[in-house]
C-alpha cells in the first residue's frame, strides 16, 4: 500500500489538497457512505442479488484514496496498519475460532 500512499500524496501536493485530519476522516466516511449507496442500488435495496457495476469499483477506489489521504495526514503506513490488523485477526481466530470485532 505504500505505492498507493505515495500516489495519493503526489496528487495532493500537485493540486494543493492539504486538509486537516478531521476533514480527511469526514471525506473517508462520506466515501464509505457512497459505496454503501452503490451496494444498495446494485441489489435494489436488498431485494435482488447484488450486481457489481463499474460504479462499485469506482466507489471502492474512492474509499481507498480517502483512506490513503487520511493515513498520510496521520503519518501512518497503511501496509503496517494492515499487517497489524491481519495478525490481530489471525490470533482471534486461533483463540476463539472466529474473527469477530
Amino acid at each position: 500500500m505504500n505505492n498507493i500512499q505515495h500516489e495519493a500524496a503526489k496528487l495532493a501536493q500537485d493540486y494543493n489538497l492539504d486538509a486537516p485530519a478531521m476533514a480527511r476522516y469526514a471525506d473517508l466516511a462520506s466515501e464509505v457512505g457512497e459505496l454503501g449507496k452503490e451496494l444498495l442500488l446494485g441489489s435494489k435495496y436488498g431485494k435482488e442479488e447484488l450486481k457489481i457495476t463499474d460504479n462499485t469499483a469506482k466507489e471502492i477506489g474512492d474509499v481507498i484514496f480517502a483512506l490513503a489521504m487520511l493515513a498520510n495526514k496521520l503519518e501512518l503506513d497503511l501496509e503496517k496498519c494492515f499487517e497489524t490488523a491481519m495478525e490481530k485477526y489471525r490470533k482471534r481466530f486461533e483463540q476463539a475460532g472466529e474473527i469477530g470485532s
